[in-house]
C-alpha cells in the first residue's frame, strides 16, 4: 500500500481552500460549524480564518442568535473579492456588467452603440470597459477577466467569429479587443452565454431548451448540465428552424426561419410599435390588433416548443429582452397551444422565465471567469487529497 504524503505547506493550503469552499457553499456560517462539519481542529480553523480574512477573502459581520451560550460570529466570503466583467456586443447596443463570485450583477452599463468593423469601434468599446472598471473603483487584481458575448458563432477556443451574418463580423478576432485590454479576454456566442447563466441559476436542472428572446432570436441546448455546441458549434440555433418555407426572408438568406416570427425585431415590425409601447397597449387592452399580433406570436413560439419537445424532453427557459415582459397568462396560453396538438402534454411549470432580462448574455458570459476561479480553488483541494493506492 502506498500513501502520497502532503508537505506541511500543501496541507495548510489544502485546509485553507477546504474552509473557503465550505464558507462559499454555506453563504453564512460560524467557526464552530466549520469545525464540526469539516472535522478540523479549532486552532486549525482559527488560523485559516485569520489568513483568509487577511487576504480579504472572507469577512466576519454580526452575530447569530444566541442558543443559550455566547453568540457565534457570522462568517461569509467577500463576494467582490474577485469580479468578472461581462460585455454584450449587439447590432445596436453595448452592455457591460460586473459580476461577483456568487454570479450576482453588481453594476451595469448600457449604451446605444451600433456595431462597426472599424478599428474605432473596438477602441471605443475597450475604452468604455476600462472606464467602467475605473468608475466603480475595481482594483486590477480584482478583475478575473473580460468575457465578450457577441452575435455570431464563436470558435471553440473563444478566439474568433466563425459565422456572423447579423453583424457581418465573420472573421472578427479576439485580438481586436485583447490587444487593447490588460486582462484575460475571450469571445462567446450570446446564446451560449445566456445558457451558461441558466446552468448556473438552475444547478438541479440536467437538461433544458433555452430561448433567447432578444432583438434577434437565439437558442441553446443544455444536456447533462452542459451547453451542447455540436460538431460545427451550431447546436441549439433554434432561430433557424424553418416553420414556413414560403415565409419572410431571414438574414441567413433563407425563408420562414423562426427568427422572422419570434424575434423582438420581428414582433416590432409586425406590430408597427416599439416593444415597450406594444406591451403597454397589450396589457391595457388598448388595441385589438395588438392582441391578435401577440396571439400569433405565442402560437408560433409554442409550436416551435412543441416540436422541440419531441427531440428533447426538457424544461424550456425564456431568457433575454422579451422574457421580462412575459406574464403567467402568456405561459398558460402557450401551454394550451402546445397540449392541443401534442401526444405528450407538458406542464406549465416546465415553462420558465429567466430573471435577468436583456442582460442575460452579458451576465452569463462573465460567469465563465467566475466558474474558472471557483474551479481552480476546488482543484487545489483535489490535487492535495491524500490517496491510497493498492
Amino acid at each position: 500500500m502506498k500513501t502520497e504524503k502532503l508537505t506541511t505547506e500543501a496541507l495548510k493550503q489544502f485546509n485553507r481552500e477546504k474552509v473557503y469552499q465550505y464558507i462559499y457553499q454555506q453563504k453564512t456560517t460560524s467557526k464552530q460549524q466549520i469545525v464540526d462539519t469539516l472535522k478540523l481542529g479549532l486552532s486549525t480553523v482559527s488560523q485559516n480564518l485569520t489568513a483568509l480574512e487577511a487576504e480579504g477573502r472572507i469577512s466576519r459581520d454580526g452575530f447569530f442568535d444566541s442558543t443559550g451560550g455566547r453568540k457565534a460570529q457570522v462568517i461569509q466570503i467577500v463576494p467582490t473579492y474577485r469580479i468578472a466583467i461581462g460585455v454584450g456586443l449587439f447590432k445596436h447596443e453595448l452592455q457591460i456588467v460586473a459580476v461577483d463570485l456568487y454570479g450576482q450583477p453588481q453594476y451595469h452599463y448600457i449604451e446605444s452603440l451600433p456595431y462597426s468593423e472599424e478599428s474605432d469601434y473596438y477602441q471605443k468599446v475597450s475604452k468604455r470597459i476600462l472606464e467602467f472598471i475605473q468608475t466603480y473603483a475595481y482594483h486590477p487584481d480584482q478583475i478575473l477577466g473580460i468575457s465578450i458575448a457577441v452575435q455570431g458563432l464563436v470558435s471553440q477556443d473563444g478566439g474568433r467569429i466563425l459565422y456572423g451574418e447579423i453583424l457581418k463580423n465573420q472573421g472578427m478576432k479576439l485580438d481586436y479587443f485583447s490587444s487593447l485590454l490588460p486582462y484575460p479576454c475571450r469571445l462567446e456566442h450570446d446564446s451560449k452565454a445566456a445558457a451558461r447563466l441558466e446552468v448556473w441559476s438552475h444547478p438541479e436542472m440536467d437538461s433544458a431548451i433555452v430561448f433567447l428572446l432578444n432583438h434577434n432570436l437565439g437558442g441553446a441546448i443544455i444536456t447533462g448540465h452542459q451547453i451542447h455546441s455540436g460538431l460545427s458549434m451550431h447546436s441549439g440555433l433554434i432561430e433557424h428552424i424553418c416553420i414556413d418555407p414560403n415565409g419572410p426572408l431571414c438574414y441567413c438568406g433563407h425563408k420562414g426561419c423562426l427568427e422572422t416570427y419570434c424575434s423582438a425585431d420581428a414582433l416590432e415590425s409586425i406590430a408597427g410599435l416599439p416593444i415597450p409601447d406594444f406591451f403597454r397597449a397589450l396589457r391595457t387592452e388598448e388595441s385589438r390588433n395588438v392582441q391578435l399580433v401577440w396571439n400569433n406570436y405565442l402560437y408560433n413560439l409554442a409550436s416551435a416548443i412543441r416540436n422541440l419537445n419531441m427531440v428533447i424532453d426538457a424544461p424550456v427557459i425564456f431568457s433575454g429582452y422579451l422574457s421580462s415582459y412575459l406574464e403567467e397568462q402568456d405561459l398558460t396560453a402557450m401551454e394550451k397551444i402546445i397540449n392541443s396538438s401534442s401526444p405528450f402534454p407538458i406542464n406549465k411549470t416546465y415553462l420558465i422565465r429567466g430573471n435577468h432580462g436583456e442582460f442575460a448574455a452579458a451576465i452569463g458570459t462573465a460567469l465563465f471567469y467566475t466558474q474558472r476561479f471557483l474551479y481552480q480553488r476546488t482543484k487545489i483541494e483535489q490535487e492535495y487529497v491524500v490517496t491510497e493506492k493498492k
